[in-house]
């Protein structure tokens, strides 16, 4: 039995897991702060930790309050749902994680409308944006909010500078809608530019964060906004399911993860790029997609499909997505090591033939 389990602890051991930045488990640090947590009673506000947590990421972006839920997608969703009335619309980008993945709940949740823009890489223009906007009539829904996503998962990462999302800020003060940005890896994007939570947070009406990507948190996003704001978020968290008792233990994790590991995204970044640059020269990448942070999308040559490939990697214990037909996906994460990155290159460069 013994040899048994060694060779399954061994066999975990070697394995990579390139699938996406969600796989990532606290460390030793981040479980011993999740322990040592003072906790309460959050539906009631209790929970001193979670007060703290919530304070720190509002003060973080220069805003009012921020509320923490359980997941990226019921932060967009809560705020769709507080920024619209049934019969609005919702301006996006058509790869926008609020149309691709999270089950329509734009329609479902909040009763509106979904305008997609092709924009380049999933970023959105005001160019683009100000003609998708609806004139006043009856028979058209009502255009009230934009929705950014930084940085852009289906575009391999991308990410808004600051002087891009000013302009956009600028349009929708001119016609009135409101803007949120799903900011799931927003930190993977600011640690390439230098820019200031602050600076952002001056630019939204409210901004969600994710805790438990790259910046290794078990669980959790927050949604940051306004006092009054957040006052309605609580409600719809509510009604959603999404109250939680002693959720200090999670927050503890959070606060560890903003304290401790934002900085070291950097790193994840530039292993990308290192995967990129190699996979770029090998002769069954028919193309690869920009690499701007910690995303990697590459698109095969015919004959070998996203599926088989994912699989070949499978057999040599590195896991990855497929991402389309022809296309595969890696996630670099504070999970890997240069020694896992290096592996995985070797592998890359053993494959001759698919």
């Amino acid at each position: 039995m013994r040899v048994f389990l060694d060779k399954i602890i061994k066999k975990h051991d070697m394995s990579i897991n390139l699938l996406s930045d969600t796989v990532t488990k606290p460390t030793p640090e981040m479980l011993k702060a999740m322990m040592q947590a003072e906790v309460g009673d959050d539906v009631f506000q209790q929970d001193p930790t979670m007060n703290a947590l919530q304070e720190k990421v509002a003060k973080m972006f220069g805003m009012e309050a921020a509320l923490f839920c359980p997941s990226g997608t019921m932060t967009n969703q809560i705020a769709i749902k507080v920024h619209t009335q049934p019969l609005d619309e919702v301006i996006c980008d058509k790869s926008s994680h609020i149309y691709q993945y999270e089950t329509g709940g734009y329609a479902f949740n909040s009763g509106v409308a979904i305008k997609l823009l092709n924009g380049k890489n999933g970023k959105i223009t005001p160019e683009l944006i100000e003609p998708a906007i609806n004139g006043d009539f009856d028979w058209l829904p009502k255009s009230q909010l934009v929705v950014l996503e930084n940085t852009c998962n289906k575009g391999g990462g991308s990410y808004y500078q600051l002087s891009e999302i000013e302009k956009i800020r600028e349009l929708c003060l001119g016609k009135g809608l409101k803007l949120h940005l799903d900011g799931a890896r927003l930190f993977n994007a600011l640690v390439e530019t230098g820019e200031s939570t602050l600076d952002i947070g001056a630019q939204f009406d409210s901004i969600s964060i994710c805790i438990s990507k790259g910046l290794g948190a078990p669980v959790g996003s927050l949604l940051i906004g306004k006092r009054n704001f957040i006052k309605q978020a609580r409600r719809f968290r509510k009604v959603m399911g999404g109250g939680m008792r002693q959720a200090g233990y999670l927050a503890a994790a959070c606060i560890y993860a903003l304290d401790n590991n934002v900085e070291r995204l950097k790193i994840d970044n530039d292993r990308a790029k290192k995967l990129g640059s190699v996979l770029e020269k090998l002769e069954y990448v028919e193309s690869i997609e920009p690499v701007y942070t910690n995303i990697v999308i590459f698109n095969l040559k015919k004959g070998c499909t996203a599926s088989q490939f994912v699989e070949l990697l499978n057999q040599h214990q590195i896991a990855s997505s497929p991402f389309g037909p022809q296309s595969v996906r890696f996630v670099t994460h504070l999970d890997l090591d240069d020694n896992m990155i290096n592996q995985t290159i070797d592998v890359l460069k053993s494959i001759k033939a698919i």
